[in-house]
């Protein structure tokens, strides 16, 4: 039994297994070492942060709905948790798209309150 847990922590510290959107909310919190904010959420989302995009220009001011990349035209499933439960729980893309995205929309990194801010804010919709 003690193997099995110890694989499973390895696996978990790996990004393998997956997570919930709430476990990615905690830990964006302790990264940042404060609360987050739906309401910063919300208007950090919307807002253009020093690049040509926002968070919206893909995924729309409404992220229960499906979305349209702003260059390419690709379709995007919706991001809100409660509409697409796919969302948000893997490690090894919630780090990959944060970092992708970020990029493209402030031309820098997403710090973890801002990541925390967010994801407050998409858990707040229904």
């Amino acid at each position: 039994m003690r193997h099995i847990l110890i694989i499973a922590t390895l696996l978990g510290a790996t990004g393998a297994l997956a997570e919930t959107p709430r476990d990615f909310l905690a830990r964006f919190e302790k990264e940042a070492g404060a609360s987050a904010s739906v309401a910063r959420g919300a208007s950090f989302f919307t807002a253009r942060q020093g690049g040509e995009w926002s968070c919206a220009s893909c995924h729309t001011e409404r992220p229960t709905q499906p979305g349209r990349h702003a260059k390419t035209d690709k379709a995007i499933q919706p991001l809100a948790p409660a509409a697409n439960g796919e969302r948000f729980t893997n490690v090894a893309k919630v780090d990959k798209w944060f970092r992708r995205n970020c990029n493209d929309t402030l031309n820098r990194l997403c710090s973890a309150q801002e990541k925390a801010d967010v994801m407050a804010w998409l858990l707040s919709l229904k």
